[in-house]
């Protein structure tokens, strides 16, 4: 205290300090920024008391207000469902054939596909549901052309997601099985025989002994041109779409030890909306089709999302 003194050049008081010569002003803080700290200390206290602040061993002060960023979000997540109830209702009554005919609750289906899709499908179809056509692995359909096992309208394309293909413990799961003929053929029949295959997408020449063989043993399912057949899950050889690949070395595989995939069905894992919604979506991927009335059968038509073709 001694030391302090009144700095003539400014006019304000020193501390006492001294260093070197050095003295330190006793500046007084600017009004304005005294009473910005005082409030701050203010609502500092007001908000301790006001909102939860003091964390606990296993919960925190929750203020008189009640309020918590937990029950906030809840609310918003209560608002949402809210929102999105009428649109649950409205596609729960609808008839999954008649969606396209709204065009608000099919864009609307769409998008909620969308996010389903990319949850439960991307693991096999990809992202994009280019599945192998997008340079993974062999096995899994591209879902954007237009090329369907057992049909790709609606109806088709729901009975898919709901039942699979050859998934084991549906009892409505649609099911093909192509024969292996791996030692039935010599080199040179089933060499002609690759051609014909290759010869039904314009990719090889006609092979007369392959023709003979192909009439005799895959006609029956494929057609006599490759076109196959939706009402036996036979895929269309005349396409130039394959999903095992279309070299000759892999199309003679797929005949002599025939590879076929497993597509889980939905039903017991997503509900009725969430496979309507997929439906859409997968729809509008590109290769949809409109659905087209079937005469009455004792076999049962409805279709699945493609197996792709394959010798069969």
């Amino acid at each position: 205290m001694a030391n302090k003194r009144v700095d003539q050049p400014t006019g304000t008081e020193t501390v006492g300090h001294e260093w070197d010569g050095i003295e330190e002003l006793d500046t007084p803080l600017p009004r304005w920024w005294l009473w910005t700290f005082y409030a701050s200390i203010v609502f500092a206290i007001g908000y301790v008391i006001a909102f939860p602040a003091w964390p606990m061993i296993h919960t925190a002060t929750s203020g008189v207000l009640g309020w918590s960023s937990r029950g906030e979000l809840a609310k918003d997540m209560a608002e949402a469902d809210e929102g999105r109830s009428e649109f649950r209702a409205q596609l729960a009554i609808t008839p999954v054939e008649k969606l396209a005919g709204d065009p608000d609750l099919m864009a609307r289906a769409v998008a909620g596909g969308r996010a389903a899709f990319l949850v439960n499908c991307v693991q096999c179809h990809g992202s994009g549901a280019a599945g192998s056509a997008a340079g993974g692995a062999k096995g899994y359909p591209n879902l954007n052309d237009d090329d369907w096992l057992w049909g790709g309208d609606m109806t088709a394309i729901h009975t898919t997601l709901e039942h699979g293909i050859r998934y084991p413990g549906d009892d409505e799961t649609r099911f093909s099985a192509m024969p292996a003929f791996a030692g039935m053929f010599d080199d040179a029949q089933m060499d002609g025989l690759v051609s014909q295959v290759l010869s039904f997408s314009g990719k090889g020449k006609a092979n007369p002994v392959g023709a003979q063989i192909y009439a005799d043993n895959c006609a029956s399912c494929h057609g006599p041109a490759g076109q196959g057949d939706r009402n036996f899950g036979a895929p269309n050889l005349s396409d130039a779409i394959w999903i095992y690949g279309s070299s000759r070395e892999e199309i003679a595989r797929q005949i002599q030890q025939p590879r076929m995939g497993v597509m889980p069905g939905w039903s017991d894992r997503l509900d009725e909306g969430t496979i309507k919604m997929l439906t859409a979506y997968v729809h509008s991927l590109g290769g949809g089709e409109e659905l087209i009335a079937q005469p009455e059968t004792d076999t049962p038509v409805d279709a699945q999302v493609e197996e792709t073709d394959v010798p069969e």
